[in-house]
């Protein structure tokens, strides 16, 4: 789970770069940062919580949404996309 002030340095971030302004959380790259903070946090719970099905079933549910919205913003501008996997680390 990531805190409302990382949430918020995210947003301030990724808005700039991607986005309309440092206030932009709406803006399908400032959500797809989001989306990668929240399931690499659940892959950290993962390390010690191997049984754990309910957050796992969250964690593909929140690989799917941030698919979809790579598959958006790489329909739309393919330079901001691959910055932004660059900037992630998504993809080699």
């Amino acid at each position: 789970m990531i805190t409302k002030a990382e949430t918020a340095n995210i947003v301030a971030e990724f808005g700039k770069e991607f986005g309309a302004g440092e206030k932009d959380s709406g803006s399908a790259a400032v959500q797809v940062a989001i989306l990668t903070t929240r399931i690499n946090n659940l892959k950290a719970h993962f390390g010690s919580h191997i049984h754990d099905y309910s957050s796992n079933r969250g964690l593909l549910k929140m690989i799917g949404r941030r698919r979809r919205l790579l598959k958006y913003v790489a329909t739309n501008s393919e330079e901001s996309y691959k910055a932004l996997i660059k900037k992630l680390g998504l993809r080699k």
